[in-house]
């Protein structure tokens, strides 16, 4: 690990995808703690491309050849969701930590095995929820723990829109593809029931357990129409909490995302913005005792940035994981498939009686 004027993590990125290109590039190469060391993918012209554009010292087209440098310490996986699990086995094989992007894997026998090897191994492991880092979610979150008393009851919604394109590329860095990249055996977008749970509704049940705790037991039902894919999911929380999900894509507006939350000495009214316009949640909190709303501003809302330096004070200064970690991880699979299980058949599924893959 380097030293200066502050102790650098030497990080390697495996995949030169969207979500690296559109994401985990730049977060290393701002962040205060990190370095880019090395960048790993079959396509060499993204090799080059991106090595050059962010000052990688090293690239490597074979994923056991990063592993095996020794100057790595930790490694991003930003592949394809099939990928994850055996990815990171191999990176904790290789005694590297991991931030995994979400979700952490497709079924739960995998994820539970990797969690037992992350257990074994001696190293971290964060998951990429990056909304953990919002500024705005964040202000929510202290509330909730320091002021506002027992929780009555929690309403979220996580609702893409026809227009995310426009507004994503007018915002994003151009995304460069290759011909030469690995894919999945199996197009993830073959089931968009699957890929919307997976790719959105993860982070609308990690949010609801950030802000409520453990989810218990959900009854979901599920409708599809003009080519768009709506959850309505009821929720129990472990504290005794009730709350409602509503995951749907896509909607005819704007992006639709956001909470409210009610509880005994005050409540929570938020609104959540496109991920990649880097803006921090709109989020209102109501005190009882002062009969007023405060919002901080949340200048710095690159939770992409933010939650690597985050994952990198824990491996520096040997702390816990303070984003989401392999249990969070394994808590979203099984909060997903118990939600799919739900809306399957039309029961109320307990999270701890499911199994299976998503």
């Amino acid at each position: 690990m380097g030293s200066g004027p502050e102790k650098q993590l030497k990080i390697g990125i495996l995949g030169c995808g969207a979500i690296a290109q559109a994401g985990h590039f730049e977060s290393v190469t701002k962040a205060r703690n990190t370095t880019l060391h090395a960048i790993c993918d079959v396509a060499e012209d993204l090799l080059q491309r991106f090595s050059v554009t962010y000052g990688a010292a090293k690239t490597y087209t074979e994923y056991e050849q990063m592993l095996a440098d020794p100057d790595i310490d930790a490694v991003i996986i930003a592949t394809a969701d099939a990928f994850h699990v055996p990815a990171t086995l191999d990176a904790l094989a290789a005694g590297k930590h991991v931030l995994c992007e979400k979700p952490l894997g497709v079924g739960l026998d995998e994820v539970e095995g990797l969690r037992d090897a992350v257990r074994a191994s001696g190293c971290k492991l964060q998951v990429g929820h990056m909304k953990r880092f919002d500024p705005g979610i964040e202000s929510a979150r202290s509330f909730i723990e320091d002021e506002m008393g027992q929780m009555l009851a929690f309403k979220g919604w996580y609702c893409d829109s026809t227009h995310r394109y426009p507004m994503t590329d007018a915002v994003q860095p151009l995304i460069i593809k290759s011909a030469a990249a690995r894919k999945p055996a199996r197009d993830p977008k073959q089931d968009l029931q699957q890929y919307y749970m997976l790719a959105h509704g993860c982070h609308l049940v990690d949010t609801a357990r950030f802000l409520c705790g453990d989810l218990v037991e959900v009854q979901a039902r599920h409708l599809q129409r003009f080519g768009a894919y709506s959850w309505f999911v009821d929720v129990a929380f472990a504290n005794g909490a009730l709350g409602h999900l509503d995951l749907t894509v896509a909607v005819r507006m704007d992006w639709h995302e956001g909470f409210q939350l009610y509880g005994e000495h005050g409540s929570v009214v938020a609104k959540t913005f496109n991920p990649w316009l880097f803006r921090s949640s709109e989020v209102d909190i109501f005190r009882e005792s002062t009969g007023g709303t405060s919002r901080v501003l949340g200048a710095d809302a690159h939770v992409f940035r933010r939650q690597l330096e985050s994952f990198a004070d824990a491996i520096l200064n040997d702390t816990p994981i303070a984003g989401a970690d392999v249990e969070d991880g394994v808590a979203s699979v099984r909060a997903m498939l118990a939600i799919a299980e739900s809306a399957r058949t039309g029961q109320a599924v307990r999270l701890a009686d499911t199994s299976g893959a998503i």
